[in-house]
C-alpha cells in the first residue's frame, strides 16, 4: 500500500502554475523569457484599496474573523449582487473564502459523491476537473467550437447531461477562450437546465468586468430566476480589482449549501485573511471608474494579439468578447519540425518549443481539455506583446 493517497492521483498539478514556474525559472538563470502563461492584470491594485488594507492593519484588524467572512464584507457582496447583477441574496446566503479556487473547491466537496457527474464546457479552466476528481466526482466535458466562438450550443449541453448530472459548471467570460454570451444565448441554456431539475448551476463570474466592445455580462440566475433555487453564483476580487494575491474570492447561494460550504472550510482554512477582507470591502464599495480605464488598455492588447497571431503561419486566432485571453489554434504547426529540430507532435510541444526555442511561455491546450490549441494571456504591456508576437510570428515562420 503506497504512502500519499489515492485521490492525490486523480489530479495534477496546475499546468498554468507549472509553466509559469518553469519560465519563471529559465528567466532566473538570465534568459530572455516572455511570460505570457498566467492569468493575472499587470496592473497594480487601486490606491483606496491598498489604503484601506494599511488602515486596517493600524487599527488592529488582525484577529480571526467569521469563518466565511465578516458581516461587512457579506454585505458589500450582497449590495453588489442586486446592483451589479439584479440578485437579491441574504447575508446567510453569502462565503468568503481564500480565492475563487477555495470556492469552488467546497462547493465541490461539500456536494459530490463518487458517481457523481458535473458537466464543464471545454475549452475550460485547468482545475475545474481536477477538483471535480479529487472530490470524487466525474468530470463531462462538453465540446465547443471555435466556429462558435468557443460558446457552448444547447444541444451538446443537453447531450451531456445524464441522471448522474450534479453540476453545470459555466464560466463566461472564460478563461482560456474569452467567450463570452449575450442574453439570448444564455437563455438557450437555462432552457435546458430547467428541463432537468437534478442539475444544479455553478457559475464562475471572475471575469464578469472584463468585457469589450460594448458586450453586456449576464449571470444564469439572473436570466432565469427559475434557476435560482440551484445555482451558486461565484466571483472575486482577482482580475477587475487586480488583486490576485489578496486572495479574495466569494459566493451567492442556497443558504443550506452555504452553510455547508461553512462547515468544510472550518476545518480546512477557517477565515480569509482580515486584512484582504477590509480592503475587500473597499473594493466593493469603492470607486469603480478605474475598471472601463484598464479594460480600454485591455482591448488595445487584444486588438494588437489577434492581428498579429494571424500574420504567423499556421495560426488562427479568434477574437474573442472577454476576459484577457485568446486561444489559438496551432493546427498548423502540427507535424512539423521546429528550427532545433524538435518534432512538433501535439500543443504541448509546440509550447515547449516555443518557450526553449524563442522565451515565450504560453499554456498548451491540452491542460484545457481542447487541442491543438494555446493560451495566450494578454494582461501585458503593449511592448512585451509585440516582441513576444513577433517571436511567435519567427518561431512558426522556422517550422518546416
Amino acid at each position: 500500500m503506497g504512502f500519499y493517497s489515492d485521490s492525490l492521483n486523480r489530479i495534477g498539478v496546475s499546468a498554468t502554475m507549472g509553466i509559469s514556474g518553469k519560465a519563471r525559472a529559465l528567466a532566473a538563470e538570465g534568459n530572455d523569457i516572455i511570460i505570457l502563461s498566467q492569468g493575472e492584470p499587470d496592473f497594480d491594485t487601486p490606491q483606496n484599496v491598498k489604503d484601506a488594507a494599511i488602515k486596517a492593519i493600524q487599527s488592529g484588524k488582525t484577529k480571526y474573523t467569521d469563518i466565511d467572512g465578516i458581516p461587512e464584507l457579506k454585505d458589500a457582496i450582497v449590495a453588489k449582487f442586486k446592483r451589479e447583477n439584479g440578485l437579491t441574496y441574504k447575508r446567510s446566503q453569502i462565503t468568503v473564502g481564500t480565492g475563487g479556487k477555495q470556492v469552488l473547491y467546497n462547493a465541490f466537496m461539500a456536494t459530490l459523491n463518487p458517481g457523481d457527474e458535473v458537466v464543464i464546457p471545454a475549452p475550460c479552466w485547468v482545475s475545474y476537473a481536477d477538483i471535480t476528481q479529487l472530490a470524487g466526482g466525474t468530470a463531462v466535458f462538453a465540446n465547443t467550437r471555435i466556429e462558435d466562438g468557443y460558446r457552448l450550443r444547447p444541444e451538446a449541453l443537453e447531450k451531456a447531461i445524464t441522471p448522474k448530472t450534479k453540476w453545470f459548471m459555466f464560466n463566461a467570460p472564460s478563461n482560456p477562450t474569452g467567450a463570452a454570451y449575450s442574453r439570448d444565448e444564455i437563455k438557450a441554456l437555462t432552457d435546458v437546465l430547467v428541463r432537468h431539475p437534478h442539475v444544479w448551476v455553478m457559475t464562475d463570474d471572475m471575469y464578469e468586468h472584463l468585457l469589450y466592445d460594448g458586450h453586456t455580462f449576464y449571470t444564469i440566475a439572473q436570466v432565469e430566476p427559475a434557476l435560482y433555487e440551484r445555482t451558486l453564483t461565484v466571483n472575486g476580487l482577482s482580475k477587475a480589482y487586480c488583486m490576485t494575491g489578496w486572495r479574495i474570492g466569494y459566493a451567492g447561494g442556497p443558504e443550506a449549501l452555504i452553510k455547508n460550504m461553512c462547515k468544510l472550510q472550518s476545518q480546512s482554512t477557517s477565515n480569509p485573511n482580515s486584512i484582504a477582507q477590509w480592503a475587500g470591502v473597499e473594493a466593493l464599495n469603492g470607486p469603480q471608474d478605474f475598471i472601463p480605464v484598464n479594460n480600454e488598455k485591455f482591448r488595445e492588447r487584444r486588438d494588437l494579439v489577434v492581428s498579429m497571431l494571424n500574420q504567423a503561419k499556421g495560426i488562427k486566432c479568434p477574437k474573442p468578447e472577454g476576459a484577457f485571453y485568446v486561444y489559438p489554434t496551432c493546427a498548423g504547426a502540427i507535424g512539423l519540425t521546429s528550427k532545433s529540430g524538435r518534432k512538433i507532435k501535439n500543443d504541448e510541444d509546440f509550447v515547449t518549443a516555443l518557450l526553449e526555442e524563442e522565451g515565450v511561455a504560453c499554456v498548451h491546450g491540452a491542460a484545457f481539455a481542447m487541442s491543438p490549441f494555446f493560451r495566450v494571456s494578454y494582461a501585458l504591456d503593449n511592448t512585451s506583446l509585440e516582441e513576444a508576437c513577433h517571436r511567435i510570428q519567427r518561431f512558426c515562420g522556422n517550422l518546416r
